[in-house]
């Protein structure tokens, strides 16, 4: 007759069952409950030897607790058996519930694997339930009471007191232990992660703290500027707080800068790239307005301070001062488009603002005439056609070219009494210049040269453009003069140019021939500049041949 059937050993074995498992539940962190299960196995379910092997996150399972034997503690704690062989183990041998035995006779399969193990040979079993040394008995742990649930672990037990295979009573109460065992074990996991989460939130709370004071001190006594402004709503832009340095730089103090935002700061001009500056990651250089009226360049850069559940919370804009590089790069810039003897336009400067007047696409005037003319016949222009912004200039082009560019057209020369009116082109040759420089050396050359310069830009209005080509040629641009108009302004430039010139005590004299081309949509820059030349050379031939002409010098 089986013991395990008899009432006083089961009754016995429930309480040892009820206080192992009283005990799971009263263990203080995970690894605790880990022994705690281990123990139990050995304690009070008559187990020699019990293993505890927990799955880890990659799905391997460690042995995470030995019970019974320190030398077997020594020599299985913390060692890994891969997830494939603790899933051939759970699949063969006998099912017994969901425990799984696998007697010695099929368990040597099982020596080489990777699975941590003990096992000792002994000698064959004297009766059909003796425990053999290579028996072994596992009890999977699930996430709920079923082997469709998640795997937790597996108990492994060895030795039984008895001697003998556990029978039904035992076994069932080897399956109890160990549902109530995933049960501890997921709850000290619990417990643990929500331990963790504490520590971490409370760490976290501690690290914003210092960050927000970090934050506070790093925006305070920041050596360039920097502001925190609204962002969104009515209040867009509006500066909430500024540093102390960019009050230096603005003059303003911090009570005053939260009247403003950057739009009512920054330069009219600079507007329209402040409102094209993007918040997040944007950058821009643009002017700043001082207290005194002035202006600053500086270089801002914005980067948007969020929320994760509010999003968007302020802007922040770190603002430095480049006057001075910037200064440096307008010298710069100057130098490189500018006479560094005269201070004039250099060759580049004219050919750049010359080819920004010019197109590729030739232009008619009797066309562009006649398109207006039409437009006053009918008493209005084409409803239709003004709807979408085309004028008379445009309806006399084809639609394809049609763009915001303002076309060149030339007058016509023949007509001496045509008020059409051009961009005319001046190309200016010193007479006697070289003489000068040869008989007087190149510093009274160059002071003649700053001095024709100076007389060339005083005669010419303010929109035009006098240039310096190179040697003794200049070049003036004159918008909107018809033809007897540019003819005028030769003679008073050269009438300007004739003057005698003092150096160093000295009256020196110099002439000047003037060639006039006209700019036109469909030509170069070198082209109208070539055909000025042309020009020139003509005039100052014909010239040349007078009887009573006498060369300057």
């Amino acid at each position: 007759m089986d013991t395990d059937s008899e009432p006083y050993v089961r009754l016995a074995t429930l309480r040892q069952l009820h206080q192992v498992v009283a005990d799971l539940n009263t263990a203080r962190s995970l690894a605790d409950t880990l022994q705690a299960v281990a123990d139990g196995v050995v304690r009070g379910l008559g187990y020699e030897l019990a293993a505890v092997n927990l799955v880890r996150p990659d799905g391997d399972l460690v042995v995470a607790a030995f019970a019974g034997s320190q030398a077997g503690e020594a020599l299985l704690a913390g060692r890994v058996g891969s997830r494939t062989s603790w899933e051939r183990r759970l699949t063969m041998g006998e099912r017994w519930g969901l425990l799984r035995f696998i007697p010695h006779t099929e368990g040597w399969v099982l020596i080489d694997d990777d699975v941590p193990q003990w096992h000792t040979e002994g000698p064959l079993p004297r009766f059909a339930d003796e425990w053999h040394p290579g028996d072994r008995l596992y009890a999977p742990m699930y996430s709920s009471q079923s082997v469709g649930g998640e795997l937790i672990g597996v108990i492994s037990v060895d030795q039984p007191t008895t001697g003998r295979h556990p029978g039904p009573w035992g076994c069932e109460a080897l399956q109890m232990y160990a549902f109530q065992a995933g049960i501890a074990i997921s709850n000290a996991r619990l417990r643990a992660n929500m331990q963790r989460a504490l520590v971490r939130l409370e760490r976290d709370q501690q690290a914003l703290r210092a960050s927000e004071e970090s934050f506070r001190q790093a925006f305070e006594y920041a050596p360039s500027g920097m502001a925190i402004a609204e962002m969104g709503g009515d209040q867009h832009g509006k500066l909430l707080r500024a540093n102390d340095a960019l009050c230096r730089l603005l003059g303003r103090s911090a009570s005053t800068m939260r009247r403003y935002s950057f739009s009512d700061l920054v330069h009219p001009e600079d507007v329209g790239l402040l409102l094209r500056t993007s918040a997040e990651g944007g950058r821009a250089e643009l002017r700043l307005a001082r207290r005194d009226g002035t202006y600053v360049w500086v270089s801002l850069r914005n980067s948007v301070v969020a929320d994760t559940a509010d999003g968007p919370r302020f802007l922040l804009t770190h603002v430095e001062d480049i006057e001075e590089r910037k200064s440096r790069e307008l010298q710069l810039a100057h130098r490189a488009s500018h006479d560094s003897l005269t201070g004039l336009p250099n060759s580049a400067e004219l050919r750049a603002r010359l080819s920004a007047r010019l197109c590729s696409r030739p232009q008619d005037r009797d066309a562009r005439e006649a398109a207006a003319a039409l437009v006053d016949d009918v008493g209005g222009p084409d409803d239709f056609a003004f709807s979408y912004g085309y004028g008379p200039d445009e309806l006399a082009t084809p639609l394809g070219a049609l763009d915001s560019h303002t076309h060149t057209v030339p007058p016509d020369e023949n007509d001496e009494e045509s008020a059409n009116k051009g961009l005319a082109v001046l190309f200016c040759d010193l007479d006697g210049f070289k003489s000068i420089n040869d008989r007087f050396g190149h510093h009274t050359g160059d002071a003649v040269l700053i001095e024709v310069a100076r007389r060339l830009t005083g005669a010419v209005r303010d929109g035009d453009t006098v240039a310096r080509l190179g040697g003794d040629e200049f070049v003036v641009l004159a918008d909107g003069l018809a033809p007897a108009d540019a003819a005028d302004l030769a003679v008073r430039l050269r009438n300007a140019i004739i003057p005698p010139i003092r150096v160093d005590g000295r009256a020196v004299r110099v002439g000047a021939s003037f060639g006039i081309g006209w700019a036109g949509c469909g030509m170069t820059a070198e082209e109208v500049l070539h055909s000025a030349d042309q020009r020139m050379y003509v005039e100052k031939r014909s010239r040349s041949a007078k009887p009573n002409h006498r060369r300057a010098g």
